[in-house]
């Protein structure tokens, strides 16, 4: 069975290794903690008979108008059973307050996303690999 939460309490480094899957150099642990900790919202899929962290969403936001989604992730044995699905509709939940919800995402899961009435827009990043691993 898998619960979702928004809380982080009670949830320690051991129950978030095997994230960040194919990163050439992916933050830690502590890390992947801290990131959690520091988004204005979280949701977290957990195995309830397991206690591990399964999977997770973050968004950053000003709550007033606008919020950006940067992490979707989903361990990668646990994939293809709705469990991202599930992540993006609770994280859209809590922010339908708001007027934009951005994300970037890799073109081969833009399919994914319109499921949920987004679209495709123009957009421009920069990205400092050098800092990959939040270092």
């Amino acid at each position: 069975m898998i619960r979702y939460t928004t809380s982080l309490e009670h949830i320690d480094n051991s129950q978030l290794d095997g994230f960040f899957v194919g990163w050439p150099n992916p933050p830690s642990i502590t890390k992947h903690k801290e990131l959690l900790e520091k988004s204005s919202y979280v949701w977290l899929a957990i195995d309830q008979d397991t206690e591990q962290v399964i999977g997770f969403i973050t968004a950053i936001s000003d709550d007033v108008l606008s919020a950006y989604i940067p992490f979707l992730e989903v361990l990668p044995s646990y994939q293809k059973q709705g469990i991202g699905t599930e992540l993006v509709k609770h994280m859209l939940e809590s922010l339908q307050h708001l007027y934009m919800i951005d994300l970037l995402c890799d073109e081969e899961v833009t399919t994914f996303y319109k499921r949920f009435k987004m679209f495709e827009c123009k957009a421009m990043c920069f990205r400092n690999y050098n800092r990959q691993s939040g270092q």
